[in-house]
């Protein structure tokens, strides 16, 4: 068997910066984590104490008392209210929030509607607002809207009032709503600018109680509605929409983690944690992220979002496992898929580079299968954007006899692929039928007879557009532990910090080590008993998917992170391997 060498991928194990002197710690704070934090960018402890007092104030958002008029009015004059979300888990919190939060506020009559992917397209288009019966007075979008122009058109031709929450980059026009509110908007005031689709609609809600239910003056209310009951939501939804755990990202994710690990989550949240197996009292926001994200974003992916956002919207826990349970299966049933469909990505990168070589390899990859699964395509992108480092789009038909093609983008750091794709429709006209999405994802659609063309003048912008070093993989360390470092304290003290996630990474430290033993797991695992080069400290450590037919080296220079292994009530320190070298 080929002993393993990761340097055979060209990949880089590079420390961080030396990380600038920070005073004023806890004296009981770990020296590692003082510069974990310093490495982050933490200039000062004050940042890292996440009250939720300390969050931007909601009326720094533009256009949020315009909208605090139209729910206000709405309730008032119990107005039917319809909330129309997206398909992934940002918009399936987001839309459980604000169904949860205007019923708190007081709205008698809401409930929720989200396009079904294939029939209705994304956000809210003219086809969404053609089902709506009965007829709605208000909608309001959730982590959608920015881009729906025609579906706004036809709300308001219709005399519906239409508010607009989303945090997507808006284009050179904004659709005509009664009142949109996006922290991303030109010009607008508010600090964060990495708030998810959840989050705005959060701060709206909150902003809306301030006008409903006055804490103080002459009007104030005696008993204000508990709105941080829908923090676990914000969090969940925050974390899965991956985008950057800025400060007051951070608070919010914190303060819903502190709610769950309390035991106080809702029941459709408490049901899906357990469904994946995970004790509610440590949870991390990891776990949000690969565990309970997931099972709701199968349910957009391959059915309806609907199912996934009554499991948020359940008070009953019976009804809520029930629910967890269909969406687990669903989940497992999208795995399956999304491996057969990786495969057959990979398979078609391999036959490329065989007849034109490694070094021709676009610098923008555009994969389309005629027979994947229009909703599964971002899950694809994403693994291979991992395994090729470099932008990928796959592609999908829209549906059954459609000459339509649904596109989902993945990017790596330092390539904006929503701006490259604006490029694109620059350049091209007509090339691009809708567009959207951040920095780090985007989707879009083509006809099927443009995707040669396109995947030629995606690579052309995104090569003009980026640096040569860009395409150079990188894993990048907090540098190297003492061996008095591999102990559960600094382990339980890294678990315990943060919250991690996009923007803010989990630590990462790297050493080398010499194996002792070693054995496979689950076929495709590997379990090693290590000793860290040149002491005796020895250390336990797992390799998760390692490439098949592949063993591990008696040397080498690893990336790691450190953690607990739980099992049978015992508690030991582990390493989690990321990226090996053979030295």
């Amino acid at each position: 068997m080929e002993v393993a060498d990761s340097r055979s991928r060209a990949v880089e194990i590079r420390r961080r910066d030396g990380a600038v002197i920070v005073t004023g710690w806890p004296g009981a704070l770990h020296p590692v984590l003082r510069r974990v934090y310093a490495q982050r960018g933490i200039r000062d402890p004050s940042e890292v104490v996440h009250r939720l007092s300390a969050m931007a104030r909601p009326e720094l958002l533009g256009g949020i008392d315009t909208a605090c008029g139209l729910l206000a009015d709405a309730i008032t004059r119990d107005r039917r209210i319809i909330v129309v979300g997206d398909f992934d888990c940002d918009g399936a919190t987001g839309s459980a929030v604000a169904v949860r939060g205007l019923r708190l506020l007081g709205a008698r009559t809401v409930g929720f509607r989200v396009p079904h992917r294939v029939s209705h397209g994304y956000g809210l288009s003219p086809a969404l607002v053609a089902t709506l019966e009965p007829r709605p007075d208000l909608i309001v979008t959730v982590d959608n809207g920015i881009a729906s122009h025609a579906g706004v058109a036809a709300a308001r031709a219709l005399g519906i009032d239409v508010l607009v929450t989303d945090h997507h980059l808006p284009a050179a026009t904004l659709p005509a709503a009664n009142a949109i509110v996006n922290p991303n908007l030109a010009g607008d005031a508010f600090p964060s600018k990495a708030l998810a689709g959840v989050g705005v609609v959060f701060y709206l809600l909150l902003a809306l109680r301030s006008r409903l239910f006055p804490s103080d003056g002459p009007g104030a209310s005696p008993s204000r509605p508990d709105l941080s009951s829908l923090l676990d939501l914000v969090a969940l939804g925050t974390v899965a929409d991956l985008v950057p755990l800025d400060f007051n990202n951070r608070v919010l994710v914190d303060a819903g983690l502190r709610r769950i690990r309390a035991g106080r989550a809702c029941a459709g949240v408490r049901a899906l944690l357990e469904a994946a197996g995970r004790a509610p009292e440590t949870v991390v926001a990891s776990d949000l992220g690969y565990l309970v994200a997931p099972r709701i974003n199968a349910a957009g992916r391959l059915e309806d979002m609907a199912l996934g956002i009554d499991c948020l919207l359940s008070d009953d826990p019976a009804t809520a496992r029930a629910i967890a349970a269909r969406l687990s299966a669903i989940n497992a049933e999208r795995r399956d898929l999304q491996d057969a469909m990786v495969e057959q990505g990979e398979s078609a990168v391999a036959r490329w580079v065989e007849r034109n070589g490694g070094a021709a390899l676009p610098r923008g990859v555009t994969l389309f299968e005629p027979d994947w699964h229009a909703g599964v395509v971002g899950l694809v992108a994403s693994k291979l954007k991992e395994r090729l480092h470099r932008p990928v789009v796959a592609c999908a038909p829209a549906g059954d006899g459609s000459d339509e093609v649904r596109g989902s983008a993945r990017s790596i750091r330092g390539v904006h692929v929503r701006d490259v794709l604006a490029e694109v429709d620059a350049r091209c006209p007509g090339l691009l039928l809708r567009f959207g999405g951040h920095a780090m994802a985007a989707g879009l659609s083509l006809l099927r007879a443009d995707v040669e063309r396109f995947a030629a003048e995606f690579d052309a912008v995104v090569r003009e557009r980026s640096a040569p070093e860009l395409f150079q993989p990188v894993v990048l360390s907090d540098g190297e532990l003492e061996p008095a470092d591999l102990c559960l304290e600094l382990a339980h003290a890294l678990r315990a910090a943060g919250p991690w996630g996009q923007g803010f990474p989990e630590p990462v430290f790297d050493n080398r080590f010499e194996l002792a033993s070693w054995r496979l797991v689950g076929g495709r695992h590997w379990r090693l008993d290590l000793r860290m080069a040149g002491t005796p400290t020895s250390a336990e450590a797992m390799l998760f998917n390692a490439e098949p037919g592949l063993v591990p080296p008696q040397r080498f220079r690893a990336a790691y992170q450190l953690d607990v292994n739980e099992w049978n009530g015992r508690q030991r320190v582990q390493l989690i391997l990321r990226h090996l070298q053979a030295e």
